[in-house]
């Protein structure tokens, strides 16, 4: 079944312009259809927008996204390791792409940041809160979100909507996802004003999960009424 195009009222998409946002939330949160839905709906809008990936973006960042993903068979890639991958490529997508298309005024739209960095390696890895806070720093240089929407689904549901054609990250089990999705969840919990992490309730169909998209970035920019 195709989902009808979206629409976003005007005074959002006003408050929109020259903003950083980052779609997250665990495998199977259905996060890249409606980040589909959303960016369709800005361009049809007129507004400049500059989409990127995480893992990957830049080709440098590409690359690096090849060995992060790919299984490996012959050797296994350490937890910091993996970790400090995902910032290098995240510190050459700031430089290269994010940065400059802030200074233009776009919005900038980024599947996945470094919320899930805190949710993979951190609260299901075991990287310590500190270690993955201090390389950050480094790597985004500055370069922060004005929100992070996070789409919270549960288990059930995320593993149902999976690829049977899973990466490396997919195919951690359950066990590993149940931590990834406390992670999230604990994003949300430190920031209970809602201004850094918003929760998206994701279990719906997706005309209802974009509806939903709307109304927590309305009340992120105060565009309600």
């Amino acid at each position: 079944m195709t989902t009808p195009p979206q629409e976003l009222p005007q005074a959002l998409l006003t408050a929109l312009r020259g903003k950083f946002l980052v779609f997250d939330g665990p495998d199977g949160s259905g996060k890249s259809t409606q980040l589909t839905m959303f960016l369709q709906a800005v361009r049809d809008a007129g507004i400049p927008v500059t989409e990127v990936r995480e893992p990957g973006g830049t080709e440098v960042g590409e690359k690096i996204r090849d060995a992060l993903l790919d299984h490996l068979d012959r050797e296994t890639m350490s937890l910091r390791c993996e970790m400090l991958l995902y910032m290098a490529s995240r510190a050459q997508l700031c430089e290269q792409l994010i940065a400059p298309a802030l200074e233009k005024g776009h919005l900038v739209v980024a599947d996945r940041f470094v919320s899930s960095t805190y949710a993979y390696q951190g609260t299901a890895g075991g990287i310590p809160v500190e270690e993955i806070h201090a390389a950050a720093k480094i790597a985004m240089q500055g370069t922060e979100p004005d929100a992070t929407l996070i789409f919270d689904v549960d288990q059930d549901t995320a593993a149902s909507r999976l690829n049977p054609l899973l990466d490396r990250m997919e195919a951690k089990g359950a066990a590993f996802h149940a931590k990834v999705r406390q992670g999230y969840q604990e994003l949300i919990k430190s920031d209970p004003e809602a201004r850094r992490y918003l929760r998206v309730d994701a279990t719906g169909l997706p005309g209802e999960v974009f509806g939903n998209i709307i109304d927590v970035l309305s009340n992120r920019f105060h565009t309600l009424g």
